[in-house]
């Protein structure tokens, strides 16, 4: 029996699970988003400890972007990034609404961009007169 015919009928740790697929650094940050709720196994929100399996869904909020994954393989080990991407799948919809997301990002401006630091004096002169 090889390594691949074990993890099918196998279960990983889920933070162990997102540890491996490098989508954490450590296993405390994957522990953190999962009970943050910003992790959800076939659309219910699970705790750390809960198995995943092969064929299981992925719904992952990282910063700005959210990603939809299936798992196709399990690895309660941290291996190469060419190993990592072999874990899962993402969902072709999920990579085109994470390029559109990240495309409006670098075209809008932050509204506070332009402001740095405390008012001068006379800014501060000027948004007194205007306020009032």
């Amino acid at each position: 029996m090889n390594e691949n015919d074990r993890n099918e009928s196998a279960r990983v740790r889920l933070d162990k699970w997102l540890w491996a697929a490098r989508f954490f650094k450590n296993r405390g940050l994957a522990t953190e988003a999962v009970e943050g709720g910003r992790v959800h196994l076939n659309g219910t929100r699970v705790k750390p400890a809960h198995g995943v399996k092969v064929g299981d869904r992925l719904e992952l909020t990282l910063g700005h972007d959210r990603r939809s994954l299936t798992v196709r393989g399990l690895s309660e080990r941290r291996g190469p990034a060419s190993e990592a991407q072999q874990l899962y799948e993402e969902s072709a919809e999920s990579i085109a609404a994470r390029e559109a997301a990240a495309e409006q990002r670098k075209l809008g401006t932050e509204p506070a961009a332009e402001r740095q630091g405390r008012p001068t004096k006379r800014a501060r002169r000027d948004y007194d007169r205007w306020s009032n």
